[in-house]
């Protein structure tokens, strides 16, 4: 069973839920623990897990929740995996604090893409089944909203074990998200009068004092002009010291943020900048394209024209050649596990190399003294010895590396020179990547 991690996937947006509740330590585990997998059972409408992962992975069935919750448990708690190996994907999270800590139940997940949760039934299914927990668990507060949309707004979350956050739960409602569940500390807090005259699309007061509310019937759609207009008018009503035409210019600023923007990277380095972009939190991911179009890499400068080119002043050209070979064959050794492409010495094994350096930040993350003397040379002879098989290249060697150079049509390169300049920085890695020179080079073979 091969797990569909919702952070191996390519950013997206997913529907998050935090919920920690309260649970009673004196009913066998199993008894006190039923209602949370009856409920999952019954309302997650098309995300069911299907993968149990404690010690080992197992097939989703109520044994194997408890026989994984068993195996994980120490003195102080117990938790396990909920996932999912079919689309949409899910990682849900199960955690228990046992006595002597006080007994607290904490469920956290995400199902991806958030565009699952366009349907109004779903969307209610979804909520009946937090209306089941929280009726059933006590909770300080609870809260289902786009994992992007919360990301931006930055407010906290009650958790018991990270010590940034409420451990004695909220002071005030920070935030209003697509669907809450206040607790009562909260809703005396607000005025139980004031929480349950809120405008919202669904309030209700629940049997232990907590209140349910959500703003809008899909979550899906949070970030449009009418369920902005319904999140706001919540916000402002359950916070009368907020002004109203402040949260909602915030909440649109935020909606500004994740619209969706359309690549238009520079041609050249399309491939590799879209994978670029794929290592940002999906709520950046708009912003950093935008960013990326914006932005325009400078031309290559490492070359010459043929007939400014520079003699070969080595004493054996055979000898020198080899070197170069070698020096390549480093960065295959170096690199293969990583980026098997390097094998290939074709373009695309140069943007692979561009982007597995950018993605471990080579340049801050290895010593100085490393890259000058084996990392440079290395990437130097291969981005020359690609150039030679791909475009018709020829070496012409010299002593000193940087000026070593390979004719390609009416021009010669320097590639050595180019592996210096782009092991200086993680935005070097950028600006004077080896796919541009190469393509460079191959728009101006002929």
């Amino acid at each position: 069973m091969k797990v569909m991690s919702v952070h191996d996937l390519k950013p997206e947006d997913s529907l998050l839920l935090t919920f920690d509740g309260v649970f009673s330590p004196q009913v066998p585990l199993e008894r006190e623990l039923a209602p949370v997998l009856q409920a999952l059972e019954e309302y997650a409408d098309g995300w069911m897990p299907d993968v149990v992962k404690g010690k080992r992975q197992r097939k989703y069935a109520r044994a194997a929740v408890w026989k994984s919750l068993e195996e994980e448990r120490d003195e102080n708690r117990t938790d396990i995996g909920l996932y999912r190996t079919e689309w949409p994907a899910l990682d849900m999270w199960l955690r228990l604090w046992l006595p002597p800590r006080a007994p607290d139940l904490g469920i956290m997940l995400t199902v991806k893409p958030l565009s699952f949760f366009a349907e109004a039934e779903r969307c209610h299914h979804f909520v009946e089944l937090v209306r089941t927990w929280a009726s059933r668990y006590p909770v300080t507060y609870a809260m289902a909203h786009s994992t992007d949309d919360r990301a931006l707004a930055g407010a906290p979350n009650f958790g018991r074990d990270d010590e940034t956050e409420y451990r004695d739960g909220f002071d005030k409602i920070y935030e209003v998200c697509w669907l809450n569940v206040f607790g009562p500390k909260l809703v005396e807090t607000v005025g139980r009068e004031r929480m349950l005259s809120t405008p919202a699309h669904r309030v209700e007061e629940l049997s232990n004092g907590s209140v349910l509310l959500v703003t809008w019937p899909t979550v899906a759609d949070f970030a449009s002009k009418e369920a902005r207009l319904a999140q706001a008018r919540a916000h402002a009503h359950l916070r009368p010291d907020l002004d109203f035409d402040a949260v909602l210019r915030t909440l649109h600023e935020r909606s500004v943020m994740l619209a969706p923007v359309e690549p238009r990277f520079h041609p050249d380095l399309a491939p590799l900048l879209s994978r670029v972009v794929d290592r940002a939190a999906s709520y950046e991911r708009q912003r950093r394209i935008a960013e990326l179009n914006a932005w325009q890499p400078p031309e290559p400068e490492e070359w010459r024209p043929t007939d400014s080119a520079l003699l070969p002043d080595v004493e054996n050209l055979e000898s020198a050649l080899q070197q170069y070979s070698l020096y390549a064959e480093h960065l295959v050794a170096l690199l293969h596990s990583k980026v098997p492409s390097v094998f290939k010495g074709t373009p695309e094994s140069l943007t692979d190399a561009d982007f597995y350096f950018w993605r471990e930040e080579f340049p801050k993350s290895r010593l100085r003294e490393a890259i000058d003397e084996h990392a440079v040379p290395a990437i130097g002879a291969y981005l020359g010895e690609v150039l030679v098989r791909n475009l018709g290249g020829r070496w012409i060697p010299r002593q000193k590396l940087e000026e070593a150079q390979v004719l390609v049509g009416n021009r010669v390169w320097l590639p050595f020179l180019r592996a210096r300049r782009y092991m200086t920085s993680r935005q070097t890695l950028l600006d004077y990547s080896l796919t541009q020179l190469y393509r460079a080079a191959e728009r101006h073979r002929s």
